[in-house]
């Protein structure tokens, strides 16, 4: 009869110990190990589950098969998967409650039924098989070929699985699946672990493409062991501001596909509805130019993107100035006001400065900083710029403007929405001129604040 042994879990990194600490002796927590009771199995041979003995083989020999992608029937969805699902692949889909993950994958699920070959199965430990009919039923979906599992205990989902044998499925929500090969509470991480482990190693082996939905922290981050975004695929964010009905999903691992990639969506009465022209909902065109904005063209994945910049820079009461940047790094902006003093010889150390991107997107890029230091400049001078103009550039600490990749492309994504003039850097000028808009290269951030300015 197995031996229990117990050992001691890390709430936040998922490492074992023998014995218990105050703090965790990998990730330097405090207070987050707790006690496990796991079962000590018996020792097996090396040998594959099969009952084969493993091989090695020369990499050449090994025959490579086409890549084959699911659609999903979501034009967005599939952007950010790098062009829709992988047989075989396991995606975590993370997010706020509320926000719209499983909205979003009973919608996939219910279009995918349509067609017999793909047999998906919606499996959820969340909400009973009522509830998920009347949230059905709500959006106006066509569920007719749509099995339902509403189960915890993974060997049970397995078991059903093998039986039914469907090419696509969801597991809402990891966090309340438990195995029976661990004693640990539901969604410990002990549990979390070995649950995705499970279902990983059930994809591999069979060629079904697994969602798993995971419940994020009051920190942003993915509940769980860390470990859980290594053992998947791909891993998304399901993005937004609970005061806006825009929806923003950021791949931020994928195997089969870039990095970053964003795809935008609208919640509305019948759900999440696609948003083709993503640059177009985050422009204001419609408003009354105010100083402090500028237009800047990101680039996300492989997606240009237009987004509005907007500063506001104000007299500070307190002897310590308040620096808050949304949707952009902090440390970044302290460090671009400091190059703007030395450099453009605009002080800031007497004011509060307060940065926004329009519309709750993350910038990460330094291809920012340019359009953040005009769109300062613009609030201080109290200087209203035209809205043909997009900026993008980014600044090094001696004052010059580095180029940024996808120059070319982000010129001709502003041109497709009617932009006239463009501030960039002198190496991302393009050789031809472009006939609808007019280039400014600019090598150093005193040219670039002279070309606003006058």
């Amino acid at each position: 009869m197995p031996r229990k042994k117990t050992n001691y879990t890390c709430q936040k990194c998922g490492t074992n110990t023998p014995k218990w600490a105050g703090k965790c002796p990998e990730c330097s927590e405090w207070n987050t190990l707790e006690e496990t009771v796991v079962e000590e199995t018996v020792k097996k041979s090396r040998t594959t589950y099969s009952g084969t003995k493993t091989s090695v083989c020369l990499l050449d020999t090994i025959e490579t098969l086409e890549e084959i992608r699911i659609p999903t029937g979501l034009t967005e969805l599939d952007h950010v998967l790098g062009g829709g699902l992988v047989s075989g692949s396991v995606v975590l889909i993370g997010g706020d409650p509320g926000i719209g993950k499983s909205t979003l994958l009973l919608q996939t699920l219910s279009k995918l039924s349509q067609q017999p070959k793909y047999n998906p199965l919606y499996v959820t430990g969340e909400e009973s098989p009522q509830q998920v009919s009347l949230r059905a039923k709500r959006l106006g979906l066509d569920v007719r070929g749509l099995k339902l599992l509403t189960e915890t205990q993974i060997e049970i989902i397995l078991n059903t699985a093998q039986a039914e044998k469907p090419k696509i499925m969801v597991i809402d929500s990891i966090q309340t699946m438990y195995t029976e090969l661990l004693q640990s509470a539901q969604g410990s991480v002990s549990q979390v672990r070995e649950s995705a482990a499970l279902l990983v190693r059930f994809a591999k082996r069979t060629g079904t493409a697994i969602f798993l939905v995971g419940h994020v922290t009051k920190e942003g981050s993915l509940a769980g062991p860390r470990i859980l975004e290594h053992m998947v695929d791909t891993v998304l964010y399901f993005e937004g501001d609970s005061g806006t009905r825009f929806r923003i999903m950021r791949a931020i691992k994928n195997r089969f596909g870039a990095v970053n990639e964003l795809g935008v969506f609208a919640m509305t009465d019948k759900g999440l509805r696609e948003v083709s022209n993503p640059s177009a909902i985050f422009l204001s065109n419609d408003q009354e130019n105010v100083p402090g904005s500028v237009i800047m063209v990101s680039h996300e994945g492989t997606r240009p993107l237009l987004v509005e910049v907007q500063a506001l820079v104000d007299e500070s009461p307190a002897p310590n100035p308040r620096r808050v940047a949304l949707g952009l790094d902090q440390n970044r902006l302290a460090v671009l006001l400091a190059v703007l003093h030395r450099h453009g010889q605009i002080a800031t150390y007497n004011m509060d400065v307060f940065v926004n991107v329009v519309g709750g997107v993350r910038v990460s890029e330094t291809g920012a900083d340019l359009a953040i230091l005009i769109a300062i400049l613009s609030s201080i001078n109290n200087l209203v710029l035209a809205r043909d103009l997009v900026v993008f550039g980014e600044i090094g600490l001696g004052g010059e403007i580095r180029p940024i990749p996808n120059g070319l492309e982000r010129l001709r994504e502003a041109d497709k929405h009617g932009f006239k003039r463009a501030i960039v850097p002198r190496a991302n000028a393009p050789k031809e001129k472009l006939p609808n808009i007019e280039v400014i290269p600019v090598w150093r951030l005193i040219d670039a604040l002279d070309s606003v300015s006058t």
